[in-house]
């Protein structure tokens, strides 16, 4: 919320030892005799090629790594797919906020390593489906009259509207204030664990934390595998987009950030910007769109988030929060300019103010660039 002045490491020690011994003769002492000319001269060699062996068998050997590897990050299963799926992981998630092609294409690769083989009877193909899964999000997408959780095209479409909706479950929650984190986070943690349990945990729990990780950990090379396979039209501009300002003048007391909140004491990522904004100050909207939500939160107080729809591909939000009233309602459509409410200080807040969120593809991102003269 709100920070505002008024009112947020074996030695492998290869120590090979020839020793030779001889008789001189029968009745001769027996005398030890040094090694070969033969044996100095390939010694040294033989050691040394065990030393070289022993090195990489323990560190293994690094140019069989993929180039897009992240430094420490296991071998992943990107070398089973090829870039003929990449526009079907792009249509899976067309319409869908904070999963992306690439995240979707880890999520398959942490369930199966994109491999049908390996499941069990009651988890098939490289989304792992059960039947009943199967039931509900299956479909035949690529429409070879078959719909079968062995299709690779129709399971990662079928998991790309699984993935989705609880995107969406997320998003609602977190529009709520109920739940706080990365949306993809929150997402995947939902299919690990379920809504259930991480709208009790407020965030990602524990229990789902590994899960994450690891999805996470395989995102670089399904991004760079996207990036290889780019798509063929082109879209807007993101940076072409410039925002309104949602009150008169904008001065800033809380940036966007880690900061410690002033209330419950808790250091994390400040969301958005707060604005000074004196009690009943008009609150206008930012962008034209349409209403997504418009109520009462524990933490938002009355807040509003709009939806202005896709820029290249990606889906363009805006938030006011600690509203004195609200003067818009879901569903409605604003144009650029439009009130939604008075500036208060409802919910967690410690004073008049606007705290105004930009998220782009359910990620926040620094409102101030938005603006066309930078705030």
């Amino acid at each position: 919320m709100q920070n505002v002045p008024k009112g947020d490491g074996v030695e492998q020690t290869v120590s090979p030892s020839s020793t030779a011994s001889t008789t001189a003769g029968a009745a001769g002492p027996r005398r030890r005799r040094g090694p070969g000319a033969c044996l100095l001269v390939v010694l040294p060699g033989v050691v040394t090629l065990g030393a070289v062996f022993a090195f990489v068998s323990l560190v293994g050997d690094d140019t069989a790594a993929p180039q897009d590897r992240a430094p420490g990050q296991a071998e992943s299963a990107v070398s089973n797919v090829d870039g003929s799926y990449v526009p079907w992981l792009r249509k899976a998630t067309a319409d869908c906020v904070g999963v992306t092609p690439a995240l979707l294409a880890a999520h398959i690769d942490q369930l199966s390593g994109w491999q049908s083989d390996g499941a069990s009877l009651s988890e098939r193909g490289i989304a792992r489906f059960t039947d009943a899964g199967w039931k509900k999000w299956g479909r035949d997408d690529d429409g070879n009259g078959t719909s079968t959780p062995l299709d690779r095209v129709d399971a990662i479409m079928a998991l790309g509207r699984q993935d989705c909706d609880l995107s969406k479950r997320m998003t609602a929650l977190r529009t709520k204030g109920a739940v706080n984190g990365d949306l993809a986070d929150l997402t995947l943690a939902a299919y690990a664990v379920g809504v259930d349990e991480v709208a009790e945990a407020g965030k990602v729990p524990a229990s789902a934390r590994l899960f994450v990780t690891e999805v996470k950990q395989r995102l670089p090379q399904y991004s760079a595998l996207v990036r290889r396979n780019p798509e063929q039209e082109a879209g807007v501009q993101v940076g072409s987009t410039r925002l309104q300002h949602p009150v008169v003048t904008l001065s800033v007391t809380s940036p966007f950030g880690s900061r410690k909140h002033p209330l419950t004491g808790v250091t994390k990522l400040h969301t958005g910007v707060d604005f000074d904004a004196p009690q009943g100050a008009q609150v206008s909207a930012a962008w034209g769109g349409v209403v997504e939500f418009a109520g009462m939160t524990p933490a938002y107080g009355y807040r509003v988030v709009i939806d202005h729809g896709t820029i290249q591909g990606k889906r363009l939000q805006t938030t006011y929060s600690h509203l004195s009233a609200l003067q818009v309602s879901a569903g409605q459509t604003l144009a650029t300019g439009q009130a939604v409410g008075p500036a208060g200080s409802t919910g967690l807040s410690t004073g008049p103010h606007l705290h105004f969120e930009v998220l782009l593809d359910g990620q926040y991102t620094d409102p101030m660039a938005w603006f066309t003269d930078g705030g």
